[in-house]
C-alpha cells in the first residue's frame, strides 16, 4: 500500500530539518566543501570527458586485456575495469573527484571528532585538499594518485579513530594498504610507517602481525600471477630501472670499483650527460638503449639494480645531495616548468586539449583505439567554454605553494614536540607518512609535482592536530614551567625582593616557623 501524501511531506521535511540542522552545526566546513563541489563540477563541464596523462594509456591498455604491467602494479586499472561497462570517463572522473571530497570529509571529522577541534579550525585544515586548484586537476586526470591517496587516507582515518584498534581494524588496515600498494609502489613505505606507528603506540605484536598478514596476502597473490605470466616472482619489474634515473645525474664509474663489464653500457660521461634524471629512462639517448630487447626487461633491471646500487654506494655523498636537492625543491614558493613543457602542460587546465595518442599498444591497436572503445565513442578532451576558462584562471591562483606546505609540516612537527617522550603522539602517522611520500620519490627516481599532492592532506591533518586540546595543555604547561624558572633565576634583584618580603617590620628578619 503506498505511503500517505501527508507522511512523505512530513518524512520530506524531517529530512530537510536533519540537512538543515547539520549545516547549522557545521556552517565553515559546510561553506568549503560546497565550493568544492562546485569547482569539481565546473572542471568536469569545462574538460569532458576526462582528461588525460601519458601513464593514462598503459592503465587503459591493461583494463583493455588485463596482464601484469612491468612499470607499476595494476591497481588502478582494477577500478577502470570494474567501471568499464559503463563505458564513460566521466564517470572516472566523478568517482575522483568524490574521492577528493572524502578526503577533506575524513579530516574535518577526524580533527572535530577525535580530537575536539573547533568547527572552523577543523575546516581550515580540510581546505587545502578540498581547494587547491591543482588537486582538483589531478582528479580530472585519468592517473592512479588519487586513487592511492585516497586509500591511505581512509588507512589513518581508520587507526587514528580507535584509540586501542580491534583485530578487523588492523586486518582492514593491512587490506587498504595492500590495495594502496598495488596502486602505487610506493605503498611499500605506507606499511613501514603504520607498522612504526602501531610500534611507537604499543599497539601489540598481534595487531601488528594481522595488519602485516592482512597486507602480504594479496600482494603475494598479485605476484604469484606475475610470475604466471612472465616467470618471475615480483610486483614489477622497473625498480630498478627508475634507481638508475636517480644516480644517472651523478653517477661517475671512475669512482665505481669491480664494476662489472656487463654494466659498462651504463656509464656516461659528464659531458655527454643528459639534463634531467628522467632522461636516463625515456631519452632515446639513454644508456638504456644500448641493451638489446625491450627497456623494461628482468634482465635490463637486474643490471640497472646492480649498478645503481654500486653507485650509492661509492658515492654516499653526491646520492644525498641529489636527493636533499630534489626534496628540497617541493618546498620552492613558485612553480616552474619541469621536467620539460609537456609534462608540465600536463598538470594544468589547457585551452586546448591534444589529440589522443597514436602509439601502438600491440596488434595493430592504438592507445586512441583503446581510449575510445573505453569511451564507445570519441573520447578527446574537449575543452568546453566559459566554463574551461573559469577552472584555468582558479588554478592559476589557488593552489598550495611549496612554501605553504613546509609551514603546514612545521606546525605538525611543533605539535609533537611537546609528545616527544611518545613519539609526537598520534600525530606521529600522518606526519611521518607525509615526509615518506615527499622523500621516496626524491630517492627513487626524481622529483615531480604530482607527487607532492598525495602528502598534503597528511600533512594537513598532523598541522590540525597540534590545535587539539592535549598539545594545547602541554604546550601552557611548558609555559607555566618557563615562566617559574624565569621567577626562580630571577638575578639579584629577584633575590634581594625575595628577602626583603621574608623580613619583618624595619628589616628585622620573620621568626622561623619551625620555632
Amino acid at each position: 500500500m503506498d505511503e500517505p501524501p501527508a507522511q512523505e511531506d512530513e518524512g520530506r521535511r524531517g529530512r530537510a530539518a536533519g540537512l538543515w540542522a547539520t549545516v547549522r552545526r557545521h556552517p565553515a566546513f559546510t561553506v568549503i566543501i560546497t565550493t568544492a563541489a562546485l569547482l569539481r563540477l565546473v572542471a568536469m563541464i569545462g574538460y569532458q570527458p576526462a582528461m588525460y596523462f601519458n601513464d593514462t594509456f598503459d592503465y587503459l591498455h591493461v583494463a583493455t586485456d588485463p596482464y601484469p604491467h612491468p612499470l607499476r602494479p595494476d591497481g588502478y586499472s582494477f577500478l577502470l575495469i570494474g567501471l568499464k561497462p559503463f563505458h564513460s570517463f566521466a564517470l572516472v572522473a566523478l568517482v575522483q573527484h568524490l574521492m577528493g571530497l572524502g578526503m577533506g570529509v575524513m579530516i574535518y571529522m577526524l580533527l572535530r571528532r577525535r580530537f575536539t577541534l573547533p568547527g572552523w579550525g577543523a575546516a581550515l585544515a580540510a581546505a587545502p585538499v578540498l581547494l587547491d586548484g591543482y588537486q582538483i586537476q589531478l582528479e580530472e586526470l585519468v592517473l592512479s594518485d588519487t586513487m592511492f591517496t585516497f586509500l591511505v587516507m581512509c588507512a589513518v582515518t581508520l587507526l587514528l579513530w580507535h584509540d586501542r584498534p580491534t583485530w578487523k581494524i588492523a586486518a582492514s588496515v593491512g587490506l587498504i594498504i595492500a590495495l594502496a600498494w598495488l596502486t602505487r609502489s610506493v605503498g611499500m613505505p605506507v606499511l613501514l610507517g603504520v607498522l612504526a606507528y602501531m610500534l611507537v603506540r604499543r599497539s601489540g605484536w598481534r595487531l601488528m602481525a594481522v595488519t602485516l598478514v592482512a597486507c602480504v596476502l594479496p600482494i603475494l597473490g598479485y605476484m604469484g600471477w606475475y610470475k604466471a605470466e612472465t616467470g618471475k616472482f615480483a610486483i614489477t619489474e622497473s625498480n630498478g630501472i627508475f634507481l638508475y634515473s636517480r644516480v644517472y645525474k651523478f653517477a661517475d664509474c671512475h669512482k665505481v670499483h669491480d664494476l662489472p663489464v656487463e654494466e659498462y653500457a651504463l656509464c656516461t660521461e659528464r659531458v655527454n650527460r643528459l639534463p634531467n634524471s628522467q632522461d636516463g629512462i625515456w631519452n632515446q639517448a639513454s644508456p638504456l638503449n644500448r641493451y638489446t630487447g625491450k627497456r623494461f626487461s628482468p634482465e635490463n633491471d637486474r643490471l640497472a639494480n646492480d649498478y645503481s646500487k654500486r653507485v650509492i654506494l661509492s658515492q654516499p655523498v653526491d646520492y644525498a645531495r641529489v636527493v636533499a636537492h630534489d626534496f628540497l625543491k617541493v618546498f620552492r614558493w613558485n612553480r616552474t616548468v619541469f621536467p620539460d613543457e609537456a609534462t608540465y602542460n600536463q598538470y594544468e587546465f589547457r585551452k586546448v586539449s591534444k589529440p589522443l595518442p597514436d602509439w601502438n599498444m600491440g596488434s595493430g591497436v592504438t592507445a586512441a583505439d583503446e581510449a575510445n572503445a573505453y569511451e564507445n565513442g570519441n573520447a578527446r578532451t574537449r575543452v568546453v567554454e566559459p566554463f574551461a576558462g573559469l577552472i584555468r584562471g582558479y588554478q592559476d591562483h589557488v593552489f598550495l605553494r611549496g612554501t605553504m606546505l613546509a609551514a603546514v609540516l612545521a606546525m605538525g612537527l611543533a605539535g609533537m614536540v611537546p609528545l616527544w617522550r611518545r613519539f609526537g603522539g598520534v600525530a606521529f602517522l600522518p606526519w611521518t607518512l607525509a615526509v615518506g611520500l615527499l622523500l621516496a620519490p626524491a630517492a627513487t627516481a626524481e622529483f615531480d609535482y604530482r607527487y607532492v599532492l598525495p602528502a598534503v592532506p597528511l600533512a594537513a591533518l598532523a598541522a590540525g592536530m597540534t590545535f587539539s586540546p592535549e598539545v594545547r595543555a602541554r604546550f601552557a604547561a611548558l609555559g607555566r614551567r618557563v615562566r617559574r624558572m624565569g621567577r626562580i633565576d630571577g638575578g639579584p634583584d629577584r633575590a634581594a625582593e625575595d628577602v626583603t618580603a621574608e623580613e619583618g617590620p624595619a628589616g628585622v628578619a620573620a621568626p622561623d616557623p619551625a620555632t
